[in-house]
């Protein structure tokens, strides 16, 4: 039997395995979130264009107001007018975001003001400056704005529509097959005869990739013999840019997956140093990437986040920026070391990381109540306090 391959080296490898996206499309911004940049992009305008006032006051000249203690009011300037330049001895009514008049040096917010039919005058000290945004305080024209293989969040969308960016250039999603493997399982819904039971990893997996932004996802239950899963997977490969299986990927006799990957294809990875999780795999059939995630549902959802995102995030065009973990210290202790690397489903008491009831490889349910996962390295034992590495499920979602 071969050796168990370290976590990490299998994530290069199946990084490596991943090719470049080629398709791009133009879409415009506001249909834009949860893409990948296709393009570098760079501030064609600064932002703001010019300085505009941060508050509803007066713009004033600093100057003016040692030899005055009442200013006339020469001119009223609202957001989205151009203002003509502030006369001497004067000041301006102003409104938030509006352009500051040629010559004015400050604003003046109104609640530190009093207004009447001779002018204004003001209660506090004025300094230069003073609530102004200058040109180009949140950008300058020319900066680098975003990299190629940037995943546009909410804040990017707004970002780019504040340089005046209306459309960009993104890879096409991936189109990923998904299949689930088993005569035992049943679709939710039906009447579980003896021996059977519900096709969960099917509902966790489209959760999980929907939430990596994968649009297009085709289901396939594929029965337990060796023709039918041939026919699925040549049928997966035609189809889509990336298999990704659930179970049959171990070494019963009832587990066809891995024997006709091999077949069809190549297995390039198989037999991972982990804790849940051993049995996954990768490889390619007729050229189309293959990873296959062990059956045992606690399995397929930690395989995924690290192993099967990324590569997927590659797939994507986005440009892989590893996971680093927190250092939080074990609420609980362990005598007996693992011989692999083990993730345990944890929350958060107190500070301290808690396992979240039963670790069994078959046990799903405790992952609404867990934070996260907390990695124990192989051949450790765990003491109370130790620190220990924590990936919050928000952060591996990326």
């Amino acid at each position: 039997m071969q050796a168990l391959i370290p976590v990490e080296q299998a994530l290069q490898q199946l990084l490596a395995m991943m090719p470049v996206p080629r398709d791009v499309e133009m879409v415009a911004l506001e249909h834009a979130l949860g893409r990948v940049l296709a393009q570098s992009l760079t501030v064609a305008v600064d932002v703001p264009p010019e300085a505009n006032s941060s508050m509803d006051g007066y713009a004033v000249r600093c100057e003016d107001l040692s030899e005055a203690e009442v200013l006339p009011i020469s001119q009223r300037i609202p957001a989205g007018t151009a203002p003509e330049p502030l006369q001497p001895g004067t000041a301006a009514r102003i409104f938030t975001g509006a352009p500051i008049p040629a010559g004015a040096d400050a604003v003046v917010m109104q609640e530190e003001a009093i207004a009447d039919d001779q002018g204004v005058r003001f209660t506090a000290a004025v300094r230069p400056g003073q609530n102004i945004r200058p040109q180009g305080q949140d950008l300058r024209a020319g900066e680098s704005l975003l990299s190629s293989g940037s995943k546009l969040s909410a804040q990017a969308m707004g970002v780019l529509a504040s340089a005046g960016v209306e459309r960009v250039q993104v890879y096409r999603p991936p189109r990923v097959a998904l299949l689930s493997t088993g005569d035992e399982l049943v679709h939710p819904g039906q009447p579980l005869a003896p021996g059977q039971i519900y096709d969960s990893n099917r509902y966790l997996l489209t959760g999980l990739l929907q939430q990596a932004g994968v649009s297009s996802i085709r289901s396939y239950h594929v029965a337990d013999t060796a023709a039918a899963t041939a026919e699925v997977l040549s049928a997966a490969a035609a189809e889509c840019d990336l298999i990704l299986s659930s179970g049959g990927v171990s070494v019963g006799e009832e587990d066809h997956v891995r024997r006709q990957v091999e077949a069809l294809g190549a297995l390039q990875i198989w037999r991972i140093n982990i804790k849940p999780g051993k049995p996954f795999a990768a490889g390619q059939v007729a050229g189309t990437p293959f990873i296959g995630l062990p059956g045992n549902p606690a399995s397929s959802l930690v395989t995924f986040y690290l192993l099967a995102l990324p590569a997927l995030q590659r797939l994507q065009g986005m440009t892989y920026q590893p996971v680093s973990g927190w250092q939080l210290p074990a609420g609980f202790s362990r005598e007996r070391p693992t011989g692999r690397d083990e993730y345990l489903r944890v929350r958060v008491d107190g500070g301290s990381l808690v396992p979240q009831g039963n670790q069994s490889s078959g046990v799903l349910s405790n992952a609404l109540q867990a934070a996260g996962l907390a990695r124990v390295p192989a051949g450790t034992c765990v003491e109370l306090g130790q620190p220990l590495e924590f990936l919050p499920f928000s952060l591996l979602s990326g």
